[in-house]
């Protein structure tokens, strides 16, 4: 297998953070949240999380604390920070389960679908502009990679007891 970080040096083996996977992934990540997040912060208002706590629900219509902390990859006190703003703003709103009322469901409102109709296709156009100077087939290469490594990461993906 072939390493990215890795020098050997009259010690041993170094680390060459340049070529470290684990840290260029992190840095692109950071680049591409902050640079997205320019496109929704200003005109609507929302933080990084609350974008991601949006789009979650509009793909999944009611879901739990849990399951977007799971989705997204966020702590759950980010989660439930976005969602209490969220919910004090009118664009999601939350429901006690009946038999459990620790465990609370998420969805968006009428403005909240709004937002994400309004916001989506920025979104949309975003990763068209960041990925339109890739060739179709590296661009197909990086998914099939990227496939791969979440899959191979899926077992540290967070979980949690109980949803508030």
């Amino acid at each position: 297998m072939q390493r990215l970080s890795t020098a050997m040096t009259a010690n041993g083996p170094s680390l060459d953070l340049d070529g470290f996977l684990p840290y260029l992934i992190n840095v692109l990540a950071g680049r591409v949240s902050r640079e997205l997040a320019a496109v929704y912060e200003e005109r609507f208002g929302i933080s990084i999380a609350e974008w991601r706590v949006i789009a979650h629900l509009a793909r999944n219509r009611e879901v739990s604390v849990r399951e977007i902390r799971r989705r997204v990859d966020m702590d759950k006190s980010k989660v439930s920070r976005a969602a209490a703003r969220l919910e004090q703003a009118g664009i999601i709103e939350k429901k006690a389960n009946a038999s459990d009322r620790r465990l609370v469901r998420l969805s968006l409102t009428r403005k909240g679908r709004r937002m994400f109709e309004n916001i989506a296709p920025l979104a949309v156009a975003y990763e068209s502009e960041l990925l339109s100077g890739l060739p179709a087939e590296d661009l197909a290469a990086f998914r099939r990679v990227l496939d791969r490594l979440l899959a191979r990461t899926a077992a540290t993906a967070p979980t949690e007891e109980a949803d508030s």
